[in-house]
């Protein structure tokens, strides 16, 4: 018979807040602070609010303008370097009690871990290892975590998710049995991993407001409607989970991607957009060079202010598979040029390559011009160089002074946000 294995999912409250309120030497528990950045606007959105601020009410990702007039609070402005900085530490926490190849790493402020081979070397129960380990990280970091337990990966993130956060210890445990004892008739359905408002309408369509619901329902009509996805529905809603760490670190991927987007700080128009579609292109080129890599394929995305136009976009098959700036940029001002609206004012661009491959496979067309290559490799090298060595914003092109260019401000932020 199998082992019986034990997860641990781990999550940090509010944890930008909480980070911010311990660099202050404050209580994130007692404190009213939000990270959030005011400069950009009252329309800004909180990237994080304290627990003391949820529990007045105030949602998380709320605009400060949203947050009632009556509530004193403290404002911080994100630091991401920061945010990362204690992330690590607390992975090291981690690894004072559990080997890396047993953790895994799902978000900045969530992690699996699995504790099975563990509970006989500490003798201690999961709950007590658990608590041991969340105990570590408040005396360390001064940072409040939760934990879920569970049988499986999917029990241990519902544990979190809807025990732990409410549970006096912060801790919850959900074995098969115990989740249809006390969740199967839980509402609303979209508290549980993977189920979006988007899946909930759909189950509503046929009377299923639970996992209950959907346990039971007939099984075909569920595969009809999700396709493959319905076997992950029904196997969560017995409370199933056949993923284990140990297949999650040993998966590659057959096809690779890399992408990259923006909001825009303000609504563009067709051609400064242009501009910031062409410092995107160059930076993601630099990527795939830093990384020894090249593509065949490219695709844009067009997002416009408001919803006034539909989004616009496409993905193009290029002659070359290669990382040069040069030969991949006039493939985007193309397909930009064919399918952006030059009338409405632009707001979101993503762009990114498909079937990136290693470098050995890079080919090029009859008429590519290969000592242009060449040099052209050799700056891009140099680029790269310096940048690593100063600070991407240690060498700039002209086209990044431009008015309207957002490479300059990007490179200062991390995610979006503020880095330090």
């Amino acid at each position: 018979m199998a082992e019986e294995r034990y997860y641990l999912c781990i999550d940090f409250k509010s944890f930008f807040a909480s980070v911010e309120c311990a660099e202050r030497g404050l209580d994130p528990m007692t404190t009213n602070l939000v990270v959030a950045d005011p400069s950009r606007g009252r329309g800004a959105i909180c990237l994080a609010v304290s627990p003391s601020m949820k529990a007045l009410g105030v949602r998380n990702r709320c605009r400060i303008y949203e947050i009632p007039d009556h509530i004193d609070y403290i404002t911080a402005l994100p630091r991401m370097k920061k945010y990362i900085e204690y992330s690590a530490n607390i992975y090291g926490i981690y690894l004072k009690y559990i080997s890396k190849d047993d953790i895994h790493v799902y978000s900045i402020d969530e992690a699996f871990l699995d504790i099975t081979p563990y509970l006989k070397l500490y003798k201690l129960t999961p709950k007590a290892l658990a608590k041991k380990i969340i105990k570590d990280i408040q005396q360390t970091t001064k940072i409040p975590a939760t934990a879920g337990i569970g049988t499986n990966l999917y029990l241990a993130k519902v544990a979190l998710d809807i025990c732990a956060k409410h549970s006096p210890d912060f801790t919850g445990y959900l074995d098969e049995e115990e989740y249809k004892k006390t969740l199967w008739n839980h509402q609303p359905i979209t508290d549980f991993w993977h189920v979006g408002p988007g899946i909930a309408r759909r189950l509503a369509k046929y009377g299923i407001f639970d996992m209950e619901g959907v346990a039971k329902f007939d099984e075909a009509t569920l595969y009809k409607e999700f396709g493959v996805n319905a076997e992950f529905l029904i196997d969560h809603a017995w409370g199933r989970e056949p993923c284990t760490i140990a297949q999650i670190k040993a998966y590659k991927s057959k096809n690779n991607s890399i992408s990259t987007g923006q909001i825009l700080f303000e609504d563009y128009g067709f051609d400064d957009a242009l501009l910031v579609l062409k410092e995107m292109v160059e930076l993601k080129c630099l990527d795939l060079v830093s990384q020894h890599l090249v593509t065949d394929s490219l695709f844009l995305y067009i997002g416009y202010s408001k919803d006034v136009h539909k989004a616009t976009g496409g993905s193009v098959k290029m002659s070359e598979t290669t990382n040069s700036f040069k030969l991949i940029l006039p493939y985007f001002i193309d397909l930009y040029n064919k399918t952006t609206s030059r009338n409405h004012p632009i707001r979101q661009i993503s762009i990114g390559f498909a079937n990136v491959v290693d470098e050995r496979y890079e080919s090029f067309n009859l008429f590519t011009d290969l000592e242009a290559q060449k040099k052209e490799k050799a700056v891009q090298d140099a680029i790269i160089a310096i940048k690593n060595k100063y600070g991407k914003n240690a060498i700039l092109k002209g086209m990044n002074l431009e008015e309207k260019a957002t490479t300059r401000k990007r490179n200062t932020l991390i995610g979006g946000h503020n880095s330090e």
